[in-house]
């Protein structure tokens, strides 16, 4: 290294992010991947300025406090897998905080190694099945909606003794919150739903039209949630569309290093996207994690896809899309409801996206309303706050979220992640998150 790489921090040049390189024989290799892990968690520990974002950093500074040298050298490399695991990739430490990520000769990306790391214990070890179930969405989640299922399976998360018994079989915490399933999905309600007639409006960077992808969890398990924004997508005289299909994005399996299972699934849902594209559709998806999968973390994985990367490029943020109407004079302003005070909660998931806090800007275009940003991690990470041996962490993570939301004293509290949403409830124990989907909706008196 260089005497000026040992003193500097960071520049004025952006991040830059690498495309994964998953499918490198190099990237598997136990000894190449201990090497880099030793050296990046050695400039890690001293620095230390990511203690705060997740429980990842502080287990790896434990570990390094605790041994023998109180170096990383002291620390024994089977004890490397306890700081990974403990990583949720929410990315937050590569853009708001690491000043060593590229284009820094250090080259430290941290979430990139954690998930090179995640998907060799996949290929060596095999997933639980706790954890292969927990992450496969789609069979989950199309069993669990069947009419009369539904309402047995939602019963039976809410019993103790149903709730007590997963956690002894499979380590699904018994007091975590647990999504309801729905089977009048979002695609039954958006199909059926006449939306009206528009007249289509491009700009510079929206072409008026646009597809949503219903993502797995807002189809089965927060299907209002869906039909609130095609509702407001189209009382703005945007053409709405959704996918023929769609499969899980993938993002549960990547967070498990499944990243086989994420090309699997990215060879179903780009030829459904693209069609819509080809079409002239701008592309959007009510979840910021299944936002943030088309938007980076695909195209990372496969930067030489042209079809990845053009869906990439037609894909916004829900409220992103409706600011840059707004920009162009084209959003609807006769809101008819006042909204009152909210407390936002932004996902980590949005923040990594780089567009500002658009629903939030989106939200005091009602007139009396004042949105208070909570820029926190909530803890929940799909499906990490539900198992046993992480739900004290994510209720720790929760604490000072729930804390502002309270001292808030909002009308309403609300989080871009519907999951997020139901573990800070689950914090309060009083109150109901809500969307700002509905929110928006409410004002327009639709």
């Amino acid at each position: 290294m260089s005497d000026e790489a040992t003193t500097s921090e960071g520049g004025l040049a952006a991040p830059t992010r690498h495309p994964l390189g998953w499918k490198d024989p190099k990237f598997y290799d136990e000894g190449d991947l201990f090497t880099e892990l030793e050296r990046v968690f050695d400039i890690c520990h001293g620095c230390r300025r990511c203690v705060s974002l997740c429980n990842s950093f502080p287990t790896l500074f434990d570990l390094v406090d605790e041994s023998t040298t109180m170096e990383v050298d002291g620390v024994n490399k089977d004890d490397y897998f306890k700081v990974v695991d403990q990583c949720y990739l929410c990315d937050l430490c590569y853009l708001t905080k690491c000043p060593y990520v590229p284009p820094h000769e250090w080259n430290v990306d941290y979430p990139h190694l954690m998930l090179r790391a995640k998907a060799f214990k996949h290929e060596k070890d095999g997933p639980s099945f706790r954890d292969k179930l927990l992450t496969s969405t789609d069979q989950v989640g199309k069993l669990a909606s069947i009419p009369v299922v539904v309402e047995i399976v939602n019963t039976a998360n809410e019993l103790k003794p149903t709730r007590k018994l997963l956690e002894a079989t499979l380590g699904i915490h018994a007091d975590a919150p647990l999504p309801k399933y729905s089977s009048n999905t979002a695609r039954k309600r958006v199909s059926k739903r006449d939306l009206g007639t528009v007249s289509v409006n491009k700009t510079e960077r929206t072409t008026g039209r646009i597809g949503i992808f219903l993502t797995c969890y807002g189809n089965r398990n927060a299907p209002q949630m869906v039909e609130d924004l095609a509702v407001i997508l189209a009382h703005n005289q945007i053409d709405v569309a959704i996918t023929e299909s769609e499969l899980c994005c993938g993002m549960p399996k990547l967070e498990l290093g499944d990243l086989p299972a994420v090309e699997k699934l990215k060879n179903h849902n780009i030829p459904q996207l693209i069609k819509l594209v080809r079409r002239g559709y701008d592309l959007t998806a009510p979840i910021p994690s299944c936002v943030l999968m088309y938007k980076q973390e695909l195209p990372l994985m496969f930067p030489d896809d042209e079809d990845v990367l053009a869906v990439a490029k037609a894909f916004f943020d829900p409220f992103e899309y409706l600011m840059l109407r707004h920009r162009e004079q084209l959003l609807d302003l006769k809101f008819s409801h006042s909204i009152g005070s909210v407390a936002y909660h932004v996902p980590c998931h949005q923040r990594v996206q780089k567009i500002g806090p658009k629903t939030k800007d989106i939200l005091e275009l009602v007139p009396e309303t004042v949105v208070s940003v909570i820029e926190r991690c909530s803890g929940h990470d799909g499906t990490y706050a539900v198992k046993r041996e992480n739900y004290a962490i994510a209720q720790k993570i929760c604490r000072p979220v729930v804390t502002r939301v309270d001292e808030a004293q909002a009308d309403h509290f609300i989080s871009d992640c519907p999951m997020a949403g139901d573990l800070i409830q689950h914090g309060r124990q009083e109150g109901v998150a809500t969307s700002a989907f509905a929110l928006l909706r409410h004002a327009y008196g639709i």
